[in-house]
């Protein structure tokens, strides 16, 4: 009984180290086939293997076990799959219920889809799904003319990346749901009020990391300005001194104000002097004016008068 019970643990643990390393698709991908049962073609893809498909020219379809359409398609991918080797492609499928993160690093909404990858360029197949159009379009190259996905938006991208995360991180909570509910045995509504719970809590996690990360970056200026307690005093006497500054300034501008008034007083008197004198100075150069002009009419008399008596003279000596 020890040796068995041995060989079992030593399955249990490597079966438990391939899905940490390799994932569910690939860690249970070998016991889908028995020894005696032919292997299949068709290489399946996981979270680990995928960028298998950033090289060389493939042919990916995204399949889910219930989808009524991925088991109708399955035969005809099987046989295309034997093709393969003549057509100078790879096929390959991706289990979106073993791997979320896959199908949301490729934004599958619909099952199945089918992907031509040609050296990571991708482009969705939206042609029949029968044997004889699948090898067509590798055949005749039909996928040059279709437009390829756009850069944003192919699975190596970022966004894609992130994409990815989102989607493995809903495939970890359904997990923890089905745990709950089908392990353990609690009630649904419960498991919801749980997760109510932990993202409320996460939430405010984040929000606490976030505003520690901003008062690292960004200090506060009062935190960053404030120093000792003499120097917090004497910024308080330099507000308490500045109305009274203020109060002084306003007194000497009215007194600057003042001093101006009076000056312009004092030159509007100076200037009123000033004309009263001119006119005063135009009045007594008219006089002189007068004086003047009279002067010569007094010679020319002085002159005739002695004319007079001197002929007068000459008159009575005759």
């Amino acid at each position: 009984m020890a040796p068995g019970r041995w060989r079992q643990g030593r399955r249990l643990l490597r079966a438990l180290l391939l899905v940490a390393l390799l994932g569910p698709a690939a860690a249970f991908s070998s016991s889908f086939y028995s020894p005696g049962e032919p292997r299949s073609s068709v290489r399946v893809l996981c979270g680990s293997n995928w960028s298998l498909v950033l090289q060389g020219q493939w042919m990916l379809e995204f399949y889910a076990p219930w989808c009524p359409a991925c088991r109708q398609l399955e035969p005809t991918w099987e046989s295309f799959a034997k093709e393969s080797e003549r057509l100078g492609i790879a096929v390959g499928k991706v289990d979106v219920t073993q791997e979320p993160g896959l199908s949301g690093r490729f934004f599958v909404t619909t099952l199945p889809t089918i992907y031509h990858a040609n050296d990571g360029v991708f482009r969705r197949y939206r042609g029949s799904r029968t044997l004889e159009d699948l090898q067509g379009y590798i055949l005749e190259r039909k996928w040059e003319a279709v437009e390829p996905v756009a850069g944003w938006k192919s699975p190596s991208s970022i966004m894609m990346h992130g994409m990815a995360g989102l989607f493995h991180f809903s495939g970890w909570i359904r997990q923890i749901h089905n745990y709950l509910t089908g392990t353990l045995g609690v009630h649904v509504w419960v498991s919801y009020a749980i997760f109510i719970l932990a993202t409320l809590l996460i939430g405010l996690l984040l929000g606490l990391v976030l505003v520690l990360i901003s008062d690292c970056l960004c200090p506060a200026k009062s935190k960053h300005l404030a120093g000792t307690p003499e120097e917090a005093i004497s910024k308080e006497n330099a507000a308490l001194e500045e109305p009274d500054e203020a109060a002084r300034l306003s007194a000497d501008e009215a007194a600057d104000v003042n001093d101006l008034s009076d000056g312009e007083d004092a030159a509007n008197s100076s200037a009123d002097e000033s004309e009263e004198d001119l006119a005063l100075g135009k009045e007594s150069g008219g006089e002189e004016t007068e004086d003047l002009s009279e002067q010569p009419v007094a010679e020319s008399e002085t002159e005739s008068t002695v004319r007079q008596r001197k002929s007068q003279g000459a008159e009575k000596e005759l």
